[in-house]
């Protein structure tokens, strides 16, 4: 009888194996199938960089896009950025001002590497730019977002603007690709001046990644058409020209 009783309950475990089994199997096959995302480094400079990275909310950007580094430039001038403040900290202080996302020495930085990635990007990719620098405090100050282009509109998103937090570790020697980002940034909103070109401004936040995203959707070509465009700065070793 007792063996009688291993054999069934032998038997009667094999189902249960072979499920487990089929699933293992199921779940090492979606894994494989899974495309590996892929990133093209654009521009890279200590913790600087600009790359093309595939665009997980759209297939279908007007990419490859032309956009000189001078209209690029132009572009960043207009975004803003202000602290956000609960109702408490407005009846104290008043409403925080509008200061520039985008200085000019990021601009600098930035308008040649963008330019170039636009140029090259396909429609299934979008722009990541990461800013990053010490502060004469000692701590680190960091600029992050995405552009892409979708018919007449630019898509602006920014993840942290000029967002102060600790030094990390320096991890760039092992993986160019890891930028170094606050674990959370500090509240703000952003806007594009003149606001009748702005077609559209969001805010969204993952509940699985810390950062918050604020997204502008410019009318770029008009902003462009209204808007004067100032020179590039030189990018071989001379001095840009003064601007006010």
């Amino acid at each position: 009888m007792n063996r009688y009783q291993n054999n069934l309950t032998q038997w009667s475990a094999w189902p249960l194996r072979a499920l487990f089994l089929i699933v293992g199997i199921s779940i090492a096959a979606g894994c494989a199938s899974q495309p590996v995302s892929s990133s093209r480094t654009i521009y890279e400079a200590g913790l600087n960089t600009v790359r093309l990275e595939q665009d997980p909310d759209s297939t279908s950007n007007a990419h490859p896009a032309t956009l000189t580094a001078a209209e690029v430039g132009t572009l960043l001038r207009g975004v803003r950025a202000s602290e956000r403040r609960n109702i408490v900290h407005r009846l104290l202080f008043g409403q925080a001002d509008w200061t520039r996302a985008f200085r000019k020495e990021e601009i600098a930085v930035l308008a040649l590497p963008l330019s170039t990635a636009l140029s090259l990007a396909e429609p299934t990719e979008r722009v990541y730019f990461n800013l990053s620098h010490a502060t004469d405090q000692g701590d680190q100050e960091t600029t992050t977002g995405w552009i892409s282009i979708r018919g007449t509109i630019l898509h602006l998103i920014i993840s942290a603007v000029h967002d102060r937090h600790g030094p990390g570790p320096d991890i760039s020697k092992y993986d160019r690709q890891l930028p170094n980002i606050p674990e959370a940034s500090a509240s703000y909103d952003v806007i594009f001046e003149p606001e009748e070109f702005l077609a559209k401004a969001s805010s969204t936040a993952r509940f699985w990644a810390p950062d918050q995203r604020e997204e502008l959707q410019i009318r770029y070509q008009e902003a462009l058409v209204a808007l004067t465009v100032q020179p590039s700065p030189e990018r071989d070793g001379k001095k840009p020209p003064s601007q006010p």
